[in-house]
């Protein structure tokens, strides 16, 4: 009987041993439990943070190069609407030349140049905006350059379609018939004054020094072969005058006009000697450049021309609006 109280007592010990383990760990384990629930969450929160701000990231961008692709559409739409403004102003122009007694444009080989020299100009618009795209990216320095160079060349494809538009009807192209009566107020010798265009492109150009005094000795060039072309123009005017007006007098009232055909064969040297100075200037004006100075004023050179033209279309779309 002692011995199984002894063992009541025992396993009664035993028990309240237990319990009071039970109870002291079993806090403890509940504590560990609910701290570590704070974590969990907070991870999770954190997480989800990170995974809301890489989508809100990605959805900017997407919107970022919408704006663009919208903006460059818009820009080309208004780029064509100019143009057939300014097509519609032309082909006016050209029903009250006919009207006048003028069907230079009745010649097949002028009406070639009038549809390959639209095409340029729209390439052109293309080319100048596809310069201030690559401006404003990450585009290297060769990429840019391989721009600036076609850009330059088309440049110089413009002078040899004008050089057979020139040998097809010299009168013709020396007119400016074919451009928009804005470029004509600035017409030189059938096309732009070079010397000029450089004092339009030098200010918009972040230059050193040295580059700067370049281009003024560039521009006092231009400046002397114009002026000798001018010259040349003058007296050819004069000859060419001279020549109709004193020819000897042919059977039936008519004139032999050997003479006034050999001035018009000079004339037209003389426009492709105009030409060649303008590409030579714009050739010129580049190696002083940089290729970013390079591709930025081409982009001058080319909006330039867009105002002119804009100007024109806006000039003779007034008439059209009501009063």
């Amino acid at each position: 009987m002692y011995t199984s109280r002894c063992t009541s007592l025992a396993c009664g010990e035993i028990s309240k041993s237990e319990d009071t383990s039970h109870t002291t760990n079993g806090p403890s384990n509940q504590c560990d439990q609910e701290t570590s629930k704070p974590i969990d969450k907070v991870s999770r929160r954190l997480a989800q943070n990170r995974e809301a701000a890489r989508k809100s990231r990605l959805r900017k961008k997407a919107y970022v190069q919408q704006l663009e692709a919208s903006r460059l559409k818009l820009l080309h739409l208004e780029q064509e609407l100019e143009q057939t403004k300014a097509q519609c102003a032309l082909m006016s122009g050209r029903v009250n030349a006919s009207q006048h007694g003028f069907h230079g444009a009745a010649n097949s080989g002028i009406g070639v140049f009038e549809t390959e020299y639209e095409q340029w100009v729209e390439i052109q618009n293309k080319k100048t905006n596809a310069l201030k795209t690559a401006l404003h990216s990450d585009l290297s320095e060769p990429e840019l350059d391989i721009l600036v160079k076609d850009t330059l060349d088309h440049y110089a494809n413009l002078f040899n379609i004008k050089a057979t538009a020139a040998k097809t009807d010299v009168c013709y192209l020396i007119s400016g018939v074919w451009k928009t009566s804005t470029e004509r107020l600035f017409l030189w010798i059938g096309g732009f004054r070079p010397s000029e265009l450089l004092k339009v492109l030098v200010p918009q150009l972040d230059l050193l020094d040295h580059q700067s005094h370049d281009l003024y000795n560039l521009i006092q060039a231009c400046q002397q072969a114009e002026d000798s072309l001018s010259q040349g123009m003058e007296k050819l005017q004069q000859t060419l005058a001279e020549a109709v007006a004193s020819g000897p007098a042919l059977g039936g009232g008519s004139y032999e006009m050997h003479s006034a055909m050999d001035k018009l064969e000079e004339l037209v040297r003389l426009v492709i000697q105009a030409d060649f100075v303008r590409n030579e200037t714009l050739q010129q004006t580049l190696r002083y450049l940089t290729t970013r100075q390079a591709a930025q004023g081409l982009i001058s050179l080319g909006e330039y021309f867009q105002r002119l033209r804009a100007l024109s279309s806006a000039w003779a779309m007034r008439l059209c609006e009501p009063t």
